[in-house]
């Protein structure tokens, strides 16, 4: 492959994990592997990538770069791709890699594919697994021009440390400050001690089975039990009754998550809930109605009242972990 292109995204001051998951499996694809970073301060951050596999990090760094703009970001991405000319153009599909990849696919006049799960490498193409009909089925595609630009789901690939040659060139973009319409004062991010959703290896989720929201403890527990890489989530009709904020909720109109073990606690199994969760590696339902829609996804199914089962849960895993 003549070379590839990362875009790194940056929150809290730090390298998102899907960004190094992509950045690994290009490193695993072969060739020439560049990574570019934009933001406040982003060249202290060029080592991580280094680390990760980047052989070159392109830092656009500048205050105007401070929080994430659209216009301003694929300006300057742009620009960068412009002169590295890659044959392919990864990013992770966070909320802003979906925003920004699209556009930057625009502004070079190539296709983009998005949201993608898997990934196989045809010489010089790549060829994308990526679902559709809700998770239904899944759709291999090839883009047709170059370059490829594409994103990846969050927890696709194991991110892995495999020294790049880390050479830092700082690049000084031009932007056309008449198409820049947005002025980003302040971000907020839901304050939590559990890892996002979107980038947890487990997830412990509630929906209407759990009856209310003082029942989210024990699912909370469960989540700190299995370890820091370990979160919780809801359903809709949990967020909906008040009892979950919307940032934990999984599903079409919340996150889309991919994480190796999803238990789903008291979750019918809406189609709108699977396809936000129904690439995670391992199912487990616990439902009492045997006829829930969940226990079609699911790889282990257990019917009967989660009230019973979580706290059995919860026990066992104690006693094992002493």
């Amino acid at each position: 492959m003549p070379g590839t292109l990362i875009y790194a995204e940056v929150q809290k001051g730090e390298i998102k994990k899907g960004s190094l998951e992509v950045l690994s499996k290009a490193k695993e694809f072969g060739g020439d592997v560049s990574a570019c970073i934009i933001g406040s301060g982003a060249e202290a951050l060029a080592p991580e990538l280094a680390k990760y596999g980047a052989d070159k990090i392109y830092v656009v760094d500048g205050p105007e770069f401070e929080n994430y703009v659209p216009e301003a970001f694929v300006q300057a991405f742009a620009q960068v791709a412009e002169q590295v000319k890659p044959s392919v153009i990864f990013a992770s599909a966070t909320a802003q890699g979906k925003d920004l990849m699209p556009a930057v696919a625009a502004r070079l006049k190539v296709g983009a594919i998005s949201d993608c799960v898997d990934l196989k490498k045809e010489g010089d193409k790549i060829i994308a697994k990526r679902p559709i009909y809700a998770g239904k089925a899944y759709a291999m595609v090839e883009a047709v021009a170059e370059p490829q630009v594409i994103s990846v789901r969050p927890n696709s690939f194991a991110a892995s440390e495999q020294a790049g040659a880390g050479a830092v060139e700082k690049v000084a973009v031009n932007l056309d400050a008449s198409k820049i319409k947005t002025v980003v004062k302040s971000i907020e991010i839901a304050q939590s001690d559990e890892p996002d959703q979107t980038e947890a290896e487990i997830i412990v989720s509630g929906g209407r089975g759990m009856k209310g929201p003082e029942n989210f403890k024990m699912l909370e527990d469960l989540a700190k039990l299995l370890g820091p890489t370990a979160t919780t989530g809801a359903s809709r009709a949990a967020v909906d009754a008040g009892w979950r904020e919307h940032a934990f909720q999984v599903g079409q109109t919340g996150k889309t998550v991919s994480p190796n073990l999803y238990i789903a606690a008291g979750i019918s199994g809406a189609i709108q809930h699977m396809a936000g969760m129904g690439t995670s590696k391992v199912i487990v339902a616990i439902n009492k109605d045997p006829e829930a829609p969940i226990f079609q996804k699911a790889d282990y199914g257990v019917v009967d009242d989660l009230f019973s089962v979580v706290p059995a849960l919860i026990e066992e895993i104690q006693k094992i972990k002493g």
